[in-house]
């Protein structure tokens, strides 16, 4: 039998520790904040799971749930169909690939905080394109007055922003399908309806499960976009868990229910994650 060599672990020891550094002490002081409360003077009193119990009765914290879910729940209806759409269009040789991968790539590139800004200035009436175009049409527009403005606007903002991400992994998938797939399907005589549900479809699903996941968590947390855009406005329309959160920390400087709604926002996405891995891999598990 062949002795195990174990130095390969001193190579992976400089990681662990990086990882316990930058995410497990800072999980434990959140930890030790959401059970604890605190007078001033740095001075710290056991108070057990009164701050789970407070989140979780908490109406602000529901209706903030409520539209997290909401959000993504859009977000992924739109932006899942929309890459596989754009990326079934896209070349798979030629000059044109590389400049549509460019094209594609260019709205990822943008720091959050810029995209935000950017839509900030397209949306306003006076000066940005899609607010002056909307008035010069005779519609109503205004995402910092009304609700359902604001919020198609930060769904637009977002389709715009990641649907890219969708298409480039969708369109992975699609380029590394075997040309004899393709081959025996136009011997058969299969449609493109056919083709797209019995070869590519199946063939993407992986990188789907990746594109969900990623979408979904992304979403799910979004912060900066809609802070910068609209503020959570208008009144809380647009005031997700992130900004809840950053307000209870920092604004109410409420540490210990910011440090307990921050841990069950973690155990959500980290349930609802789980979901739908658990629901996109299911076929293949009962296969084999």
């Amino acid at each position: 039998m062949k002795p195990l060599n174990n130095r390969a672990w001193f190579l992976v020891t400089p990681v662990l520790l990086l990882v316990a550094f930058s995410a497990v002490i800072p999980l434990m002081t959140v930890v030790n904040y959401s059970v604890q409360d605190s007078f001033g003077n740095n001075e710290f009193f056991w108070v057990g799971t009164e701050w789970f119990e407070e989140v979780l009765r908490s109406e602000r914290f529901h209706k903030a749930l409520m539209r997290n879910l909401t959000f993504s729940a859009i977000v992924l209806a739109i932006e899942i169909p929309l890459g596989i759409a754009i990326a079934l269009c896209m070349p798979t040789r030629g000059p044109w690939v590389s400049v549509c991968l460019v094209l594609m790539a260019m709205p990822l590139l943008i720091p959050w905080n810029v995209v935000g800004t950017i839509w900030q200035i397209f949306g306003r009436v006076d000066i940005g394109l899609l607010g002056h175009t909307l008035a010069e049409f005779g519609i109503d527009y205004n995402y910092s007055q009304n609700v359902v403005d604001a919020w198609i606007t930060v769904v637009m903002m977002d389709v715009w922003h990641w649907t890219s991400l969708v298409v480039l992994l969708c369109y992975s998938g699609l380029v590394a399908i075997p040309e004899m797939y393709y081959q025996a399907a136009r011997i058969d005589g299969a449609s493109r309806w056919a083709i797209f549900r019995a070869i590519q479809l199946p063939r993407m699903k992986r990188v789907l499960l990746i594109a969900v996941l990623l979408r979904f968590m992304d979403s799910f947390m979004i912060y900066t976009e809609p802070f910068v855009l609209t503020g959570g406005g208008p009144g809380n329309a647009t005031t997700f868990l992130s900004i809840d959160l950053v307000q209870m920390a920092v604004g109410q400087f409420d540490i210990g229910p910011a440090a307990a709604m921050s841990l069950i926002y973690f155990l959500i996405i980290l349930a609802l994650s789980w979901v739908f891995y658990s629901v996109m891999t299911r076929d293949d598990d009962q296969g084999n």
